[in-house]
């Protein structure tokens, strides 16, 4: 073969081997707490969920939200399904019968996301989701294949994985422009973000005392990752450099995103897809011990083209190209008409994008696109008598002032993240919310072990109580007096003594 030909059999077998190990994080972190929140007893139950969208759409709903939990969605076939998801992750990181196991792994894990409800709405759910059908595409057939003798990938499937990597990262980078956030627009934006962000690290109370000059050399750095490294992705051949050059930006972007804040299996994610930016030249340079030492392969190659499989690929990616194009456009189009600018006309692609939506397979992305500068916070109190109240803290979302943001990612605490959505919008998570509380009179185990360990020692509180702060980070001086992480006031209370009558 030409040495300006890069080859991608060994990115590909490293590609499947990390995407296993990242569904292994998502089926098992989940599985910690699927019960909890929407299992029979959990907070919002998927039994009910699924009685409801049969009496709304009828038959229509096996359609519109697709999920092995019609069949049951009792607490054991949620934990099967976790387990199933386990295992065949276990699989995929050893190599056995990819393409055979990549299928059942995307449909386990969209018929939890359906199941899921509001606590399973994040991106990178969806980015997993739309992952994992590419690489349906782009898996190897047989039930163990080597590099030896497998059919390298054929170059329309590796395109698919790289056109979701641009629209990820180009997305991320335009939509903050496009919405006119002024903070993004001044380089402002990350003098709020380390304390506004979900799940704070205690590594991002250190990144917020830097000086305005540092997050705004920070953020224009990200631009340019963002915007600019994006396109030298389409780099032909013998400009591989390029998009080795992209990658490292890229994954150094996901690194200071991952150690200054907890965002789940997001980063791990995201860095697998830009992993598969390097040729099998560039792995065997940095990863020596590697297999290495294929014959044949402008043959194999050939082959990957050719044949039923090749037209499926082909015809596959066509589509797919396609409907990213238009989530691509129709993202950016919808930024630029909520911040009042001149816009187009694309309401015509609607219906096309509709029809794959319920797979939430082909999707936008853009994190952070209008910067958050308050935080305020919910903080759950709970009394035996009415009188005397007790808060209690969840394990990793800010509570205490004195509580020190730990690492929890990849793990995500999914209830924790949802309290930090739900204080920036108490009356619209209210459903959930009023739910939560009621649960928690109960005692209902599987609910109680998402809170942590509980202050109540002689069982669950009598009543609860929401109350509002508004957090700041503290500052260099007040850590240094208080040894406090956070300073807070009161808000407001959201709900006054709430008892397990009231919510009945």
């Amino acid at each position: 073969m030409a040495t300006h030909t890069p080859s991608y059999l060994l990115s590909r077998w490293i590609f499947l081997r990390l995407l296993g190990l990242t569904y292994l994080v998502a089926f098992a972190s989940l599985g910690t707490q699927v019960v909890g929140l929407i299992g029979a007893d959990g907070i919002l139950p998927a039994a009910d969920y699924f009685d409801r969208l049969f009496d709304t759409f009828g038959t229509d709903a096996y359609r519109t939200s697709p999920s092995l939990l019609w069949l049951s969605s009792s607490d054991l076939s949620l934990r099967v399904l976790c387990g199933a998801g386990v295992v065949l992750s276990g699989l995929l990181a050893a190599g056995v019968a990819p393409a055979v196991v990549l299928p059942l792994l995307w449909v386990s894990y969209l018929s939890l996301t359906i199941g899921g409800q509001t606590f399973l709405a994040f991106q990178w759910d969806t980015l997993l989701l739309e992952t994992g059908l590419l690489a349906c595409f782009y898996a190897p057939s047989g039930w163990r294949p080597t590099l030896a003798t497998q059919t390298p990938p054929a170059p329309m499937a590796r395109w698919l994985l790289w056109w979701l990597l641009f629209r990820l990262m180009f997305l991320s980078g335009i939509t903050k422009l496009a919405t006119g956030d002024p903070t993004w627009a001044n380089l402002t934006a990350l003098s709020y973000h380390y304390q506004t962000q979900p799940l704070p690290l205690w590594t991002g109370w250190y990144a917020h005392q830097l000086p305005v000059w540092a997050h705004q050399a920070s953020a224009a750095c990200m631009f340019v990752v963002e915007l600019v490294l994006p396109w030298a992705i389409f780099a032909p051949p013998r400009y591989r450099r390029w998009r080795l050059g992209a990658c490292v930006g890229f994954v150094l972007l996901q690194v200071g995103i991952g150690v200054t804040g907890n965002y789940g299996f997001f980063s791990l994610l995201s860095v697998l897809l830009c992993l598969t930016l390097v040729d099998d030249r560039g792995w065997r340079r940095t990863l020596p011990f590697l297999p290495a030492g294929y014959d044949g392969l402008e043959d194999r190659v050939r082959e990957a083209v050719r044949g039923w499989r090749g037209a499926l690929v082909t015809t596959g990616a066509v589509v797919l190209f396609g409907l990213g194009g238009l989530t691509l456009a129709g993202e950016i189009n919808r930024d630029l008409q909520r911040s009042g600018r001149p816009s187009l006309d694309l309401s015509w692609s609607e219906p096309i994008l509709a029809w794959v939506q319920p797979l939430r397979s082909v999707n936008g992305y853009g994190l952070f696109r209008v910067m958050t500068r308050e935080r305020p916070e919910l903080v759950i109190e709970g009394s035996a008598d009415g009188v005397d109240w007790t808060e209690w803290d969840l394990p990793w979302k800010p509570g205490a002032p004195t509580q020190r943001p730990g690492l929890v990612a990849p793990h995500q605490p999914r209830l924790d993240w949802q309290l930090w959505f739900a204080a920036l919008d108490p009356r619209g998570n209210s459903y959930w919310l009023s739910s939560l509380l009621a649960r928690l009179l109960e005692g209902e185990p599987a609910v109680t072990a998402l809170m942590g360990e509980t202050p109540f020692a002689d069982g669950p509180p009598r009543y609860l109580r929401l109350a509002l702060y508004d957090y700041h980070y503290t500052t260099w001086s007040e850590r240094t007096e208080s040894g406090a992480w956070w300073r807070r006031e009161l808000i407001e209370y959201l709900t006054q003594s709430v008892s397990l009558a009231d919510l009945r």
